[in-house]
């Protein structure tokens, strides 16, 4: 959650410094003056202090879709007589060094990172290798692994430079570490990857007409984060707004929902 929290910050503090004029009056509509970066400097101790509240705005629908979609600055070029301008641009990521990197040298240096580090990061080692083991700590320290490298391995520069080189937006970041390892092995995006986990899971199983609403809810969380954990049912609002883990083990029984996310978390990892 920490980790989420400081992506969704960061975001918000973007968008601050890359908006207009009049989106600041629209986004007043939501947080006071319109002051996008001192809401993001409250929202970590605000989650905190008032997860319902906080999540009220979050969840708004309008505010949601002016995040994306908020009123930018204009760009200009101004053209000099009797010169063709041209522009171009290319997409590039830099090291903690400063060091530049296209697309294809990023997915080559992560490619050797992935393969060097299959003995010493457990969480590289369990998806190649153990995913039975495969839970939230483990996805965790993935990604706080990848993103202390040298090279900064985040999941937006990873996306993007995979959509660049192999013409896929928004492969997951088990596939892109799995694709690492082993080019012959697919690029999925999370929907892909958690609709074939339900596939492999439900197949040959009849489930209650309770027990597909708290299957629909387990679907909606693995979209997003991609593994489960008991734990989750009393603190993620989908899951403990309908009752959480007691009423969901009240449906499935204790064990048999243990089973349960042992067996998404390991079709999640394969």
């Amino acid at each position: 959650r920490d980790y989420n929290i400081g992506c969704l910050v960061k975001r918000l503090q973007r968008i601050d410094k890359g908006m207009s004029g009049d989106a600041r009056n629209l986004f007043a509509a939501y947080v006071p003056y319109g002051d996008l970066a001192k809401y993001a400097r409250e929202l970590s101790p605000g989650l905190r202090r008032d997860l319902a509240g906080s999540m009220k705005l979050l969840r708004d629908k309008s505010f949601q879709d002016l995040l994306v979609n908020y009123p930018r600055p204009q760009r200009t070029f101004v053209s000099a007589y009797a010169y063709p301008d041209t522009v171009s641009s290319v997409f590039v990521m830099r090291d903690t060094d400063g060091n530049v990197y296209k697309p294809g040298d990023y997915l080559e240096a992560f490619s050797h990172f992935v393969k060097k580090n299959e003995a010493h990061i457990d969480a590289i080692r369990i998806l190649l290798s153990r995913p039975r083991e495969w839970k939230p700590a483990a996805l965790d320290e993935l990604r706080q692994q990848l993103t202390r490298s040298k090279y900064r391995f985040t999941v937006e520069n990873l996306q993007r430079a995979h959509e660049l080189r192999h013409h896929k937006a928004l492969a997951d970041i088990i596939s892109m570490v799995k694709h690492a390892a082993n080019e012959e092995l697919p690029l999925l995006t999370a929907s892909e990857r958690v609709e074939g986990a339900f596939q492999r899971i439900a197949k040959g199983h009849k489930f209650t007409a309770d027990q597909q609403k708290w299957l629909e809810r387990i679907r909606e969380h693995l979209h997003e984060n991609l593994s489960i954990e008991r734990d989750d049912f009393d603190v993620i609002p989908i899951f403990s707004n309908a009752g959480g883990w007691g009423a969901a083990s009240r449906v499935f029984g204790d064990k048999k929902l243990d089973s349960l996310l042992d067996k998404f978390n390991e079709a999640i990892a394969a």
